[in-house]
């Protein structure tokens, strides 16, 4: 797991004037779970994530952009991947419109979900 996020999250905690175990009660683990999550050992699940954002005030995107930044980059790798030709049905209609709109969300500095 990114050292970033797990910074990122500390720093988080610490700007709120949270101590781990207000954290850890808020998200109904136990402390030592934050503190893995703070040391990088352990990723958040999504309801923890969802909950993350909550308690701080921050979007997923701030919260996690290290990982945001290492999911483009890795699907930006595998895009070349997909078939150029599939056989064309209503299952595929969107394709090759989707698959433009995916390539320039990718390339975007920072990404909108939703926006084009």
């Amino acid at each position: 797991m990114s050292t970033d996020f797990a910074l990122d999250l500390r720093v988080a905690r610490r700007q709120a004037g949270f101590t781990q175990e207000d954290v850890a009660r808020l998200l109904g683990v136990q402390q030592s779970h934050v503190s893995d999550l703070e040391h990088g050992r352990v990723l958040p699940t999504l309801q923890q994530i969802c909950s993350l954002s909550l308690i701080f005030g921050r979007s997923f995107e701030s919260l996690f952009s290290e990982l945001m930044r290492s999911a483009r980059q890795a699907i930006s790798g595998r895009l070349p991947s997909i078939p150029a030709a599939v056989r064309s049905y209503v299952g595929t209609f969107n394709r090759e419109a989707s698959l433009k709109r995916m390539e320039r969300r990718l390339q975007a500095e920072s990404p909108g979900y939703g926006a084009e």
